[in-house]
């Protein structure tokens, strides 16, 4: 429960780091009339939606199981992540209009120093919320967090960016540079967005656990499946921040249900202890069950 309760903190901290960061950008971006920073506003205005579905999304996923839901709520999470990844490609559509009309006006941008500033104060603060957000994320197994750690620290480096390209515009007067950078910028949400999404599909459709989570897991039944004879067609998913693990397991005939009960509960305590909240399903066969491959007990390879 503890777990869940600093989940939901950090995304409602988020939230409010997400609507700080805005209205910095914007006093930014009022300062100096760049479009550039008017573009990496914009995009903050996203985080800010993004942050409220995250803080939702979670809310939901840490939902116990019920009647309609017997393996819980945790996909809600992808949920979240697919449209903060709608709402990336959205705002990059934004940006590259602004852009289009500023390449056929005559709006131009004044350098201060204040404006600098607090862009640069607002990119540091980005910087170590999506550090935060990343470290806890990886942590928590959470895709929610993760989505919106990699969606903040991309807008990170687009501040660093717009800011050089902005003293860079002064110094050399092309002020051209200023629309230019706000497309680098779209390009860049562009792409993340992309990323966001597609890694969040892959988690909707049950995607399998990680290679090396695959090999521990047999690792593991290998070396706690005891009297059993062998364990074969091992199948993993991943939704949200839980495992769910599934195989056959054959143990000699003649074995009492009492005896291999014994054994399911051993390797299913092993599992549990190795990842944390993992739900394992066994279903045990009898001898003529057996397989070619598969994890033989206390011989695995």
């Amino acid at each position: 429960m503890k777990l869940h309760l600093k989940i939901q903190n950090l995304a409602i901290l988020t939230f409010v780091v997400a609507v700080l960061i805005l209205a910095l950008k914007i006093l930014a971006w009022q300062l100096t009339g760049s479009v550039a920073l008017y573009s990496d506003a914009l995009e903050s205005v996203v985080n800010v939606g993004a942050a409220a579905l995250a803080w939702f999304a979670i809310r939901l996923a840490n939902r116990p199981p019920d009647i309609g839901h017997p393996y819980g709520h945790h996909k809600a999470e992808y949920l979240s992540a697919v449209a903060e990844g709608v709402l990336i490609v959205l705002a990059a559509l934004l940006i590259l209009r602004a852009a289009f009309v500023s390449f056929f006006s005559d709006i131009s941008f004044e350098m201060t120093a204040a404006g600098l500033a607090i862009s640069l104060f607002a990119g540091v603060l980005n910087g170590i919320w999506a550090l935060v957000l990343l470290r806890a994320g990886r942590a928590r197994r959470s895709p929610a967090l993760n989505a919106s750690g990699r969606h903040l620290l991309t807008d990170v480096w687009t501040t660093v960016g717009v800011l050089l390209g902005l003293v860079l515009a002064q110094v050399t007067g092309f002020h051209i540079l200023d629309p230019l950078l706000a497309v680098f910028v779209a390009i860049n949400i562009l792409f993340e967005g992309w990323r966001v999404i597609s890694g969040s599909v892959n988690g909707l459709m049950d995607g399998a656990a990680k290679p090396q989570d695959r090999e521990r897991i047999s690792a593991i039944i290998g070396a706690t499946a005891g009297e059993a004879l062998q364990a074969h067609d091992i199948k993993t998913r991943r939704s949200g921040r839980a495992l769910f693990i599934e195989f056959h397991l054959v143990v000699e005939s003649d074995m009492t249900v009492a005896s291999s009960h014994d054994i399911c509960d051993r390797i299913e305590r092993a599992l549990a202890e190795g990842f944390p909240g993992a739900q394992t399903t066994i279903h045990v066969e009898p001898t003529a069950k057996l397989t070619k491959g598969g994890v033989i007990p206390g011989n695995y390879q």
